[in-house]
């Protein structure tokens, strides 16, 4: 590594979705909404559970409370900055600043990885194995799964986070993109970036697939005992319960794979810039719907809750 170079690079610039002026205000706009409809479902989604004793002691709603709340967070690493830039018209992120959205956008992006895949062993013992199931997923257990969903996503992020920040930028420091992620700081690098990127393909490849791999395990043994199920409304009934989160799976990871378990000399700005928006900011948005509109316990909760409102504001 030529140290020389290390970087002087104290700013980057993003150009962000769109160049042209006139689409700003349109962009601006659109962001601003999807950014507040994933903030409002979200937390209402995190608010219902933890004032519902009942769903916080289900294993499932206790790892939706954690999914929301990655998702909260995981969108507002990227939008605001995304909205401030476009009102200021200044589109530069420090050096320091894109290394830290870098580490939590990964950070959250990875904990969703985990969690779901928490969620699909939850399913398997739920439907699999119904008479071991309070044994298995106790309450004490489902925190520990969720705990370490967020502490192996943090040690993750650091590792690349780390790596990165030892690099040299003798680039431009201009990246075709609306925020600070692996690929595009590496494309700025005139560092060997061979370790890093091999380390991406295999260890970072294992982070996503092995969650993947477990998720494709725990619903091929739930399509095996559905299957078994003598009557079709207790199939449905059982499908039922995975439907929500099935659904986010799909969407989930039919982005994921495109955008990272390609080769890096396959990259595209412009590809990958639409596939982050898919990943980063419209799945956080999507999230809450999907498990909201088809949920019945998470609809009771709300009403539940407005009628506690409703009784508060008659007193």
């Amino acid at each position: 590594m030529a140290s020389t170079n290390r970087t002087d690079l104290s700013q980057i610039a993003l150009w962000g979705i769109s160049t042209q002026a006139e689409h700003q205000s349109l962009f601006f706009l659109l962001f601003l909404v999807i950014y507040l409809l994933a903030l409002l479902g979200n937390l209402l989604i995190v608010l219902l559970i933890h004032v519902d004793d009942h769903l916080l002691q289900t294993p499932m709603y206790l790892f939706l409370s954690h999914l929301s709340l990655a998702d909260i967070f995981f969108i507002s690493t990227t939008v605001p900055k995304i909205l401030t830039n476009w009102i200021s018209q200044i589109k530069t992120i420090s050096y320091h600043g894109c290394l830290i959205q870098m580490y939590f956008f990964l950070t959250f992006g990875n904990t969703d990885n985990f969690l779901l895949a928490c969620m699909a062993y939850d399913r398997y013992v739920a439907i699999c194995r119904p008479l071991n199931y309070p044994m298995v997923m106790s309450h004490k257990f489902c925190l520990l799964l969720a705990s370490g969903s967020w502490v192996i996503s943090a040690l993750h992020s650091l590792l690349y986070t780390i790596l990165i920040s030892h690099l040299s930028f003798c680039d431009s420091g201009e990246i075709p993109y609306f925020f600070c992620d692996a690929y595009p700081l590496l494309s700025l690098s005139c560092s060997d970036t061979r370790f890093i990127k091999i380390l991406s393909q295999t260890e970072g490849m294992m982070d996503i697939l092995g969650p993947f791999f477990l998720i494709i395990i725990s619903y091929t043994c739930i399509f095996w005992e559905i299957i078994k199920i003598p009557t079709t409304a207790g199939q449905r009934k059982a499908f039922s319960t995975c439907g929500s989160h099935l659904a986010i799976v799909i969407l989930f990871y039919g982005t994921i794979s495109c955008l990272y378990f390609q080769p890096a000399s396959a990259y595209s700005a412009k590809k990958g810039t639409f596939l982050s928006l898919l990943y980063a900011v419209v799945t956080p948005m999507l999230n809450p719907f999907i498990y909201s509109l088809r949920n019945h316990d998470i609809k009771a909760a709300l009403l539940r809750l407005l009628g506690r409102l409703r009784d508060f504001l008659r007193k």
